[in-house]
């Protein structure tokens, strides 16, 4: 009985590290289905700010957003490092985000992930729902992936 507890203490998570802006994100790899190239955006009309719009990839429409307006950062800035994230989330099925730029995959383990508790009213802390501390002393900011593509206005 002993051995089980302490392998649950050193389970470990994989996440992709991505950049928005100066800072770095972690999404947890077990939502992502895809990442893709830039490619073009069809717009839709009277959809949120944050929307911008939805791609093809292999027949399947998809709807793709910006972290950065949603989070209230500064617009996105498309370049040769910008990148789709395809999520396979089970309540809003599949849905693009758009990163600065892909980085690498770390593996955290428990011990590493620390929570962070949070105003309810500040609703861009909502996102983040760890630190993971890897590497020498690396920082990233572990993303609530339900909470970035809920969308506030249909709750």
């Amino acid at each position: 009985m002993e051995e089980l507890k302490v392998g649950l203490e050193n389970e470990t998570t994989q996440f992709i590290v991505v950049r928005l802006g100066e800072e770095q994100y972690g999404i947890n790899i077990k939502y992502v289905d895809n990442i893709v190239r830039m490619q073009h955006i069809t717009r839709v009309p009277k959809v949120q700010e944050y929307l911008r719009g939805v791609i093809n990839l292999r027949g399947e429409v998809i709807p793709v957003m910006s972290i950065r307006v949603k989070m209230d950062l500064e617009l996105d800035e498309y370049s040769k490092a910008t990148r789709i994230i395809i999520l396979k989330l089970e309540q809003q099925g599949n849905i693009g985000i758009i990163v600065d730029e892909v980085k690498e995959v770390v593996t955290l383990d428990n011990s590493q992930i620390e929570k962070v508790a949070y105003d309810s009213k500040e609703e861009r802390e909502n996102f983040i729902f760890a630190i993971g501390k890897y590497g020498d002393g690396g920082l990233i900011s572990l993303l609530d992936l339900n909470m970035v593509v809920l969308d506030k206005e249909n709750v």
